[in-house]
């Protein structure tokens, strides 16, 4: 078939690689139009901008998909169906009818859970044990098209949002091209989604990233580790925002855990109120609703990340003091 893919993120490349790699052909490529990034702001083309221009490929970048000029060059590429990956803009009904297969999404979660901008970091804050990815026709509603194919992936203890999302990238570019083959043969017809079981996934803002100390320790690791790597996890020390890297309850024993050394070191915690430091010459522990957690890496504001235990050194903590919880 003839394939115009839609994507913008790094999330996005193995599909198209994918994509272009199997026996259709990728004729365009439509990503969001270059971004002010890094220190200086300056102008910096998407992911799939640059891997698209590598290859020598038509690239698209309106600035909505609404565009009459950008529908125009649409039809004059009369694709068979558009693949979407990850594209970060609505596609208005116009655009869908365009394409005689529709737009075909690969969406990170087993649909109808987890609908929109982010399924992976809300499954991992959830504290769920399994994920997937699926593959469905893009219409009007938010996620809610009939569902082609479904793939599952564990989500491991320690998994990070980005460890999973790597993981779903790349087994979901064969989902993907899997769907276009059954669409193109005849031998896959979209089902309905199932009216049970729906759950949403807004965007994580900065604000949801803050550390609440007043959570159990549970759903402090699972949320750092669901806002890691990105907006990622942070807290407030003497009125100052600090990062946080991963923590891990105290009583985690599964590998992955806290280590010998580190759970030696603080093998006598005292119980600890909501956000309260306590500090050894190796490690740092905060309070929680349900006993402490340790933590990895720090990063005050305008430094580079550095373990805790350095951290804690650096900056003299005094007995009692706490992380701010709001």
């Amino acid at each position: 078939m003839r394939l115009v893919f839609a994507g913008t993120p790094e999330v996005a490349l193995p599909s198209l690689d994918a994509l272009l790699a199997s026996r259709h052909e990728v004729v365009a490529v439509v990503t969001r139009p270059d971004a002010r990034a890094g220190r200086g702001r300056t102008l910096v083309p998407s992911p799939v901008r640059q891997r698209a221009e590598a290859a020598g490929l038509e690239v698209l970048t309106p600035e909505r998909p609404s565009d009459p000029a950008f529908q125009d060059r649409l039809r004059e590429l009369a694709p068979d169906a558009c693949p979407v990956v990850a594209y970060g803009a609505l596609v208005p009904p116009s655009a869908l009818e365009i394409p005689r297969h529709g737009w075909v999404n690969l969406h990170f979660s087993l649909l109808p859970a987890w609908r929109g901008a982010a399924p992976v970091q809300h499954a991992v804050m959830a504290g769920d044990e399994v994920t997937g990815a699926t593959t469905f026709r893009l219409e009007k509603g938010l996620d809610t098209g009939p569902v082609f194919g479904v793939m599952t992936e564990r989500i491991r203890p320690r998994d990070t949002a980005g460890d999973l999302l790597g993981r779903l990238a790349q087994a979901g570019a064969g989902l993907l091209v899997a769907t276009l083959d059954g669409i193109e043969d005849g031998s896959l017809q979209p089902q309905p989604q199932p009216s049970d079981g729906v759950s949403l996934a807004p965007k994580i803002e900065v604000e949801d990233a803050r550390v609440r100390w007043s959570r159990p320790a549970l759903a402090v690791d699972r949320q750092v580790r669901g806002c890691t790597p990105a907006p990622g996890a942070w807290t407030v020390f003497r009125g100052e925002r600090v990062k946080l890297g991963l923590v891990t309850p105290l009583a985690t024993e599964a590998p992955g855990g806290a280590s010998a050394d580190t759970a030696g070191a603080l093998a006598t915690v005292p119980d600890l109120a909501p956000g309260q430091l306590h500090v050894t010459k190796r490690a740092v522990a905060v309070g929680t609703a349900s006993g402490a957690v340790v933590l990895g890496e720090v990063r005050p504001h305008g430094k580079k990340a550095m373990p805790a235990a350095d951290w804690a050194r650096g900056v003299r903590i005094e007995a009692d003091e706490r992380f701010e919880d709001e």
